[in-house]
């Protein structure tokens, strides 16, 4: 039996365990809940099962793949969830699933490929996120939940008055009973982007139990 083959094998999943690293220092800095750990054993994992499946000869490899991608799938979803009218974790879904396709490639020797995507996905990471942030500071339109103590019956006229006011286009979306309490969902477009005089205006209404964006 060659030796060598579970050197250059030792090799590759050590590969694996170091895009992985770096890929999830990322994560582990901005406190995300897949961190260092979590992209390591991932990428280190698919890689495996990549080596594996070679290694098995038994059936066609592809089937490996897909039950890699299917069971990230349910990694990648574990970590989304809503908090008000947000999504978070979806960034941290797509690099869960990214780190298995780079631990598949390294896993099928792919390294060239694996050494691009690798520097794509930094990047995507760090490069881009000042650009987002520039991008997401232009925005004219957001979204607010409001929840109201009771119905509050003059709240939404008030509201919209003040909208008219400050020139701030709007639509109502939805409006919800929960038990007593009233929850508005509204649309709103600022021509100067000055959605502080709406956060200062919420929280300064007796009527707001709270609100979010």
């Amino acid at each position: 039996m060659d030796i060598t083959i579970y050197f250059e094998e030792a090799a590759q999943v050590s590969f694996a365990f170091i895009i992985g690293a770096v890929i999830g220092l990322e994560r582990e800095f901005r406190s995300k809940p897949a961190g260092l750990r979590t992209m390591i054993l991932i990428c280190v994992g698919s890689c495996l099962y990549t080596i594996l499946s070679k290694e098995t000869g038994n059936g066609s490899p592809d089937r490996i793949a897909s039950n890699i991608v299917t069971g990230i799938g349910f990694i990648g979803a574990g970590v989304i969830f809503k908090e008000g009218i947000s999504v978070n974790g979806l960034t941290t879904a797509a690099l869960i699933w990214i780190t298995a396709a780079l631990g598949m490639a390294i896993g099928y020797h792919n390294y060239p490929l694996t050494i691009v995507v690798s520097g794509m996905v930094l990047i995507a990471l760090f490069v881009l996120e000042p650009v987002q942030r520039f991008i997401n500071s232009l925005h004219r339109v957001k979204d607010y939940r409001i929840h109201t103590i009771e119905v509050a019956p003059n709240f939404k006229s008030a509201l919209e008055a003040f909208f008219a006011e400050h020139d701030m286009k709007f639509r109502c979306i939805k409006v919800m009973k929960v038990d007593s309490d009233a929850i508005y969902l509204y649309r709103i477009s600022s021509p100067d982007r000055n959605y502080d005089a709406i956060n200062q205006f919420l929280l300064k209404n007796t009527d707001v139990r709270s609100f979010d964006t």
